[in-house]
């Protein structure tokens, strides 16, 4: 068998390294699009599918393999925005992103430290629960333009060409997203606060103390749970301080062997919860000033993939 010139295995092995070295990016921006894990693992899958699907030539001509793999992404998850509204409408239930653990390896769903470190997503308010939500009450288009600009500052003319549109356009996206991030954000809570506001709704829902967990809650403060109608899950959002309160303390009337754990979901803090070790439920919170405002509970076990095993 004839041999390869050393020269032209160098080139392979670099061009392999440098694709490769951009799977953390993708799988980042794909999330951050997204809100699935899922999905996103499917659309760095597809954009490496493209790439290798070319022949080393036309490999050699791109100039920067980053840059062509981000637009392929980019374009990629803007198609599969487009046909996720269409599935939504037949979710059952409220639709929640899908909550991340602290040090989460992507590919594998593994927690022990022999995974890649390049799996690991990056935590950072752009991947919050509540910054997640307010991503997906944005038009795709939006969504994409923000994210690639606001969050991985892109230039426009580089967004433009990812969506296909003017750069004018798209800065006009951005300012329309930005204003929806900016309506949604109040104070900002130091994360030692947020803390301890997590950690005193677990002890008072532990304790069934429901005045104590209305005392914790924003008057106009709102539950979403996301059963996706594998398991049970209420179908609305349950608002009001009281009725959040007396919903917890219901179910842990029903869960006697429930066992709540302090997490971080999504780089904020957040409650874990098990029966006999398995994982039924990931508790996120928004906290607005010296009260909790939001809780979202992602119970279809579709979502909950990383945090268990």
């Amino acid at each position: 068998m004839k041999e390869q010139p050393e020269q032209e295995v160098d080139d392979i092995d670099a061009g392999l390294r440098v694709t490769l070295s951009e799977r953390r990016q993708l799988i980042n921006l794909a999330y951050r699009l997204l809100g699935s894990v899922a999905d996103a693992e499917d659309v760095v899958q597809e954009t490496y599918l493209r790439w290798y699907a070319m022949s080393p030539q036309q490999q050699a001509q791109i100039v920067s393999p980053g840059a062509w793999l981000t637009k392929v992404a980019g374009r990629i998850c803007l198609d599969v925005l487009g046909s996720a509204r269409a599935k939504r409408e037949n979710y059952v239930g409220e639709w929640v992103p899908e909550p991340v653990p602290d040090r989460m390896e992507w590919f594998s769903g593994r927690t022990d430290s022999s995974a890649d470190p390049a799996d690991r997503v990056t935590l950072d308010e752009s991947v919050s629960m509540a910054f997640l939500v307010v991503l997906d009450s944005m038009t795709p288009a939006e969504r994409v333009v923000f994210v690639l600009h606001d969050v991985f500052h892109y230039t426009f003319v580089e967004v433009a060409e990812i969506v296909g549109r003017a750069p004018t356009a798209c800065r006009k996206l951005a300012s329309s997203a930005r204003r929806r991030v900016q309506a949604q954000r109040d104070t900002t809570v130091a994360q030692t606060q947020r803390t301890d506001m997590v950690r005193d709704f677990r002890q008072a829902w532990e304790a069934k103390d429901i005045k104590a967990l209305i005392s914790l809650l924003d008057p106009n403060a709102t539950t979403i749970t996301d059963g996706g109608g594998i398991v049970g899950a209420l179908l609305e959002p349950i608002e009001g301080s009281e009725q959040v309160a007396q919903f917890f303390v219901n179910a842990a009337n029903k869960e006697p062997e429930l066992a709540i754990l302090e997490s971080k979901v999504n780089g904020q803090p957040g409650l874990v919860l098990q029966r006999k070790g398995v994982t039924l439920s990931v508790l996120a919170f928004d906290v607005a000033g010296d009260r909790i405002k939001h809780i979202w509970a992602v119970l279809n076990p579709e979502k909950l993939r990383p945090w268990t095993g």
